[in-house]
């Protein structure tokens, strides 16, 4: 693994749904002091009255001064030309991975592993994940629903394993995954 620059970091936030994860990314970007860049993917559906709503109450919540670009699919190519000493929030991996649920098993390993360089790479920026935990419920009982919940807590763990801090959001509580616990060895089919 290359080293992000000194100063650069990745942080990861990670919990359930409505636990609270984007606000509290949201709070330490603010605190980077940085100009920040919110990178949405979410896709926009004026069939959708709920999700409009909730993509709603995301940016009515955000700083005006900072600046948001939509990423639902080149999110790699967004956070490698991003310009540096800015803070980037990406919220949030788990509607990126849904928005690339077709790609064929070979393109996501692809997509998966530029992502993963592109944050390893970072040129003097900080970037805040947001990811949801969908890995702790039930299997689900169809095959796009168990590819997604695999996907995703792939990739969390992937990045948690480069992320410094990670954070975990339950129950109203922040958690700084860093200091209370112990990062798992690389897998051997992982390492470079």
């Amino acid at each position: 693994m290359m080293p992000t620059s000194p100063s650069s970091r990745i942080v990861l936030v990670t919990g359930p749904t409505k636990s609270g994860k984007s606000e509290w990314a949201e709070t330490l970007a603010m605190q980077s002091r940085k100009s920040v860049i919110y990178i949405a993917t979410a896709q926009t559906n004026a069939d959708d009255p709920e999700w409009q709503q909730r993509i709603s109450q995301h940016r009515d919540r955000r700083p005006a001064d900072w600046l948001t670009v939509e990423a639902p699919e080149n999110l790699t190519e967004t956070i490698a030309t991003a310009p540096s000493c800015c803070c980037l929030l990406v919220d949030s991996l788990g509607t990126w991975v849904a928005n690339l649920l077709e790609q064929d098993s070979i393109t996501w390993a692809a997509t998966e592993q530029n992502l993963i360089l592109s944050l390893e790479r970072l040129d003097n920026k900080d970037v805040i994940v947001v990811a949801e935990e969908a890995t702790w419920g039930v299997v689900p009982a169809y095959s796009s629903g168990r590819l997604f919940r695999d996907r995703l807590g792939q990739l969390v763990r992937r990045l948690g394993a480069i992320a410094n801090p990670v954070y975990l959001i339950v129950g109203g509580h922040v958690l700084n995954l860093s200091l209370l616990g112990s990062p798992l060895p690389t897998p051997l089919n992982e390492k470079r």
